[in-house]
């Protein structure tokens, strides 16, 4: 299987959004949305795409807006709310073309607080939640005076830019060809606008009331050497969710970004195998089954 398909959703505001989509072989087990990082976009992940739709599950990558291929009002979101339609306009089109194949959502690093936000929000539109080091607790952030700031531009100049604090590919990775792919990859988002920032803001809250709503199976797959988020303090957060069906994997020696690890096929097929024991047989009956 080769390249992805590249394909555009319109959003109900009419912002173009670049989506990487990977057919599944026939017959499909299920769909599952990727939600990448503040500053990664679909392209960073091939091998998890194309081992995702080569086990049978339909796979899409779409580009945040304002990032990766997006370059329509770059590093801009305009709010959380609009982010969070984004996702699930996507995922109506998808349950309404066929009702009956299951769909999960995969949230890595920052797109992780999407996931989570939607699963808790959309729980017809979601059956299986899974994280992947997701950045519920960053290690991370911007300082407090930056805070402030960004604050102060959100009621003056939305559009005002500040640095992404993740300048230093080596937080993603020790492997050296992959910290040379991060350093000059040119879709790379490094700046954010007030409204994007702020929208982060916003979505940490969403995130901190939505364990209580979150009854789908759930997935989370950590790097035990992560540099970027605070694993402990996120599996306690996982642990508080109202699903009955949570399973947690840990990498030992593996770093943020584990499409540049040793081995990356690892957490796709681990991936897999939590897919095929929460919806194949979903896909199997013909019709999903309501977590």
């Amino acid at each position: 299987m080769g390249d992805p398909q590249f394909e555009t959703q319109t959003a109900s505001d009419g912002y173009q959004i670049h989506v990487a989509h990977w057919p599944a072989r026939s017959p499909i087990r299920g769909r599952i949305i990727v939600l990448h990082g503040v500053q990664s976009h679909g392209g960073w992940y091939h091998g998890l795409g194309q081992t995702l739709a080569e086990a049978g599950y339909d796979t899409y990558f779409p580009d945040r807006r304002g990032s990766g291929a997006n370059r329509d009002d770059r590093g801009h979101a305009p709010s959380v709310r609009r982010l969070l339609d984004d996702l699930k306009e996507e995922l109506t089109a998808l349950r309404q073309t066929e009702p009956r194949v299951p769909i999960a959502i995969a949230g890595i690093s920052w797109g992780g607080k999407l996931a989570v936000a939607t699963a808790a929000q959309q729980p017809g539109l979601v059956d299986a939640l899974a994280l992947i080091c997701p950045g519920l607790h960053p290690r991370v952030d911007v300082t407090r005076r930056e805070r402030f700031e960004i604050a102060l531009a959100f009621f003056t100049n939305r559009h005002k830019v500040f640095p992404i604090p993740l300048s230093d590919p080596a937080l993603f990775t020790d492997n050296p060809e992959g910290r040379t792919f991060i350093a000059t990859d040119n879709l790379s988002l490094h700046a954010g606008t007030a409204g994007l920032m702020a929208a982060s803001f916003f979505l940490d809250r969403i995130v901190k009331r939505s364990p209580s709503r979150i009854h789908q199976p759930a997935l989370l797959i950590l790097a035990e050497q992560d540099r970027i988020i605070n694993n402990s303090q996120v599996q306690g957060y996982f642990d508080s969710l109202s699903s009955n069906d949570r399973q947690v994997i840990l990498y030992p020696g593996a770093h943020h970004t584990l499409e540049f690890e040793q081995d990356p096929k690892r957490y796709a097929l681990d991936l897999i195998e939590w897919l095929e024991n929460r919806l194949h047989a979903n896909s199997i009956a013909g019709q999903r089954v309501d977590p």
